[in-house]
Order: C-alpha cells, then structure tokens, then sequence
C-alpha cells in the first residue's frame, strides 16, 4: 500500500484559546488515519482485541511546522516505513492543501492485552506486503 489518506475537518473542540488547533488535537487525528489505515487494510481493532491482540505506540516523534485553524480541511497520510516482529513503524504527515502542517514518525507496538509484546497479526503483515 502506498499512502492512505483520511480527510479531518476541524471543530471549535479542536481549537484553543487563540482559534489554533491545540497541539494534542494532532495526536487524535494521528491516531484515526492508523485506525482507518489498518481498517482498509481490513485489520479492524475489534477482531484484534478478540484475539487478545492490541497496538501500543511505543515512540513518536512529531514536527509542529505551521497551524491549522477552525473549519479547515486537512489530510492525515500514513504510510508504512517498516516493520518486523512486533513493531510497525509508520510515517504520517498532516496537510492543508499543499501545506504541511505536522509530521510525525510513530512506532508502534502489538501487544497482549493481558500484557507483554506480541507478534504483529500475521493478517496484517500479509496485506503490508502486497
């Protein structure tokens, strides 16, 4: 897969005292392009958490470049930069327009839900690779 793209819209929720978007608001959006990344990989976290399986981000670095304001439109890309074992590690980069607004580089982790590091669903791994 190359890159996925999700389309946000930003609400009064998302802002802070200034009309910005608050810097956490990011983190949000981050994690709904994964979500829907893996849900049209057809991976969906309910059947993971039937398997006991979930995904915990264990590293992110993230790059604040410009701001997004009330009733923009932005675009959360996701692609996969890697992975073997238990980890997936993904590149996202939010966009309005043309505009990069924020980058982020997450790692993340397949974990038991009874706790400790798992192997990434071999479903999963089968659909990064085609």
């Amino acid at each position: 897969m190359s890159v996925h793209h999700l389309q946000v819209r930003i609400y009064y929720e998302d802002t802070d005292f200034s009309g910005f978007v608050y810097h956490a608001a990011y983190l949000k959006f981050f994690e709904r392009g994964r979500t829907e990344f893996l849900r049209d990989l057809g991976v969906h976290h309910a059947e993971l958490a039937e398997q006991g399986i979930a995904f915990a981000v264990r590293r992110m670095q993230i790059d604040f470049e410009a701001a997004a304001r009330i009733d923009d439109l932005l675009s959360v890309e996701t692609a996969v930069e890697g992975g073997s074992g238990a980890r997936l590690v993904l590149n996202q980069t939010i966009r309005r327009g043309d505009t990069v607004l924020t980058r982020a580089r997450v790692e993340v982790a397949a974990v038991r839900i009874g706790g400790g590091a798992t192997r990434l669903p071999k479903n999963l791994l089968e659909r990064l690779r085609s």
